[in-house]
């Protein structure tokens, strides 16, 4: 089986809406993942972006890190090999990865939450592409966030006055190659923080769920798929009525030998949206879980600390 969860079609949405929010929440409450086709990415975009970060990832130390502003808690830019480590575990990730935010103008209140992205002067179109990316990546889970508003619900536009400025990073991902004594994973069992995060370079292997039966299974998928997966905040949102599902990235055998590449983009609200749980999932029997309202930038910030980039 190369992927336990449903496969959809995006053009199935502006077919019929509430069928294809079905199928998403479906999936979505059995795995926590669904992949999505015909999604709008320019799938030739991302492979001009990997190749530039290849180059990128292939410099010298010492070049790299002149990228990295631990200041910024791993919000733009770059952060170094190992550096990242999941909630709850004491060995770091085997990764290295840049990130791109939202662009904002100048006289943007939401600046004080947002830094502005870090230019790789010497790379061609650099902020151009990645900019363009982060905007297609953008839409997408904007799109998604109709269907599960839907599914939940609530008016298909819910979300919208919610991630209008959202703290959204999109995530360029390098696992070099690892000797078979280096202690860790790739990526350490966890969840994600956010709304919701959209995966592309999915069919390389290594992305195992994890079951309700507690029981790692792997997942791959095609190239033309993008792998879709629930967040804490989604999660908190609805009162664990969609479940943010732990994930790892484990290279096995050969696997650790070469390096992998991924690109998610980890869909997040406004910094200043305050996450309380929505009040038609609870009643008598799931009270409400989640009593004490948090600021989604606070949320974030409390994560940043527990995986080390703060």
């Amino acid at each position: 089986m190369k992927t336990p969860f449903s496969i959809l079609s995006l053009n199935e949405k502006d077919v019929d809406l509430h069928s294809f929010s079905q199928e998403l929440g479906d999936s979505f409450k059995k795995w926590g993942f669904c992949g999505i086709k015909n999604h709008g990415i320019d799938t030739e975009l991302v492979r001009e972006i990997q190749d530039l970060f290849k180059d990128f990832f292939n410099m010298p130390e010492d070049l790299k890190k002149k990228y990295y502003l631990p200041e910024l808690k791993g919000a733009r830019g770059y952060t170094p090999f190992k550096i990242e480590t999941a909630k709850d575990s004491n060995l770091a990730d085997l990764k290295e990865f840049w990130h791109v935010g939202r662009e904002l103008d100048e006289s943007d209140p939401y600046r004080k939450w947002m830094a502005d992205n870090i230019d790789l002067p010497d790379k061609h179109q650099f902020k151009e592409k990645t900019n363009q990316l982060f905007k297609q990546f953008d839409e997408l889970g904007n799109s998604l966030l109709e269907a599960i508003a839907s599914y939940l619900g609530l008016q298909f536009d819910y979300f919208h006055k919610i991630t209008d400025k959202g703290n959204s990073v999109m995530r360029i991902i390098h696992y070099p190659p690892i000797e078979n004594e280096e202690m860790g994973e790739r990526a350490g069992a966890h969840e994600d923080i956010n709304l919701i995060t959209l995966l592309i370079g999915g069919q390389q292997a290594g992305l195992e769920i994890l079951t309700k039966e507690d029981r790692w299974v792997r997942a791959s998928v095609d190239k033309d798929v993008i792998i879709c997966n629930i967040g804490d905040m989604l999660q908190r949102l609805t009162n664990n009525y969609l479940i943010s599902t732990t994930h790892r990235v484990k290279a096995l055998g050969q696997e650790m030998k070469t390096s992998r590449y991924s690109i998610p983009f980890f869909v997040h609200p406004n910094p200043d949206w305050y996450i309380e749980t929505l009040s038609n999932l609870v009643n008598k029997k799931t009270p409400n879980l989640y009593p004490e309202g948090i600021l989604a930038e606070d949320f974030l910030q409390e994560r940043l600390k527990e995986i080390k980039l703060s």
